[in-house]
C-alpha cells in the first residue's frame, strides 16, 4: 500500500538501545532510555519505546477522531480523551510482540454513535493503519 508521505521525522538511538539514548535529528527532543523492571532492567523514571508509542498513538488517534467526526458532520465532545496502553513481551511463536489498547472517552455521546465514530477513526488513524494493515519498512545497512 503506497503512502505519499507529506512529513517525515528522523530519530537515532545509541548506547544499549532500550538502556541508551534516542534523539530527533532536528534537535527538538532527546531522551535517555531505561529498561523497565518487568523486562529485567533497573526501571525508574526514564522513557522506553512503549511509553513513546503510547504517547504517539493516543495523540494521533485523537487527531484522527476529529477528522472522522468532521467527515460525519459531528462535533467531538469537549473533554474527549484517548488513552493508549502499550505492552511488550514474548510471543508464543518466538520473538517479542506488542499489545495495544485504546480507551476513547467521548462524554455525552450516545454509545452507538461513539462506537461508530471510533470504528471510522480506526480506519483513518495512521498508527491504526500501520498496525492493522502493516507498514512498509525499508532497511539499509552501513558498515
Amino acid at each position: 500500500m503506497p503512502v505519499d508521505a507529506k512529513y517525515k521525522t528522523t530519530a537515532t538511538a545509541s548506547g544499549g538501545g532500550r538502556d541508551g539514548h534516542t534523539a530527533l535529528a532536528d534537535g527538538t527532543l532527546a531522551l535517555d532510555l531505561t529498561v523497565p523492571k518487568e523486562l529485567g532492567g533497573p526501571g525508574g523514571d526514564g522513557a522506553n519505546p512503549e511509553k513513546l508509542f503510547a504517547l504517539g498513538y493516543s495523540a494521533c488517534f485523537l487527531g484522527a477522531l476529529r477528522v472522522a467526526a468532521g467527515q460525519s458532520k459531528m462535533k467531538v465532545p469537549d473533554g474527549t480523551t484517548v488513552t493508549a496502553t502499550v505492552g511488550v513481551g514474548p510471543r508464543s511463536e518466538g520473538g517479542f510482540g506488542i499489545t495495544l489498547e485504546l480507551d476513547v472517552y467521548l462524554p455525552g455521546l450516545a454509545a452507538e454513535q461513539a462506537r461508530q465514530l471510533v470504528e471510522t477513526t480506526h480506519g483513518i488513524c495512521p498508527y491504526s493503519n500501520a498496525i492493522m494493515r502493516g507498514a512498509e519498512v525499508k532497511t539499509s545497512t552501513r558498515a
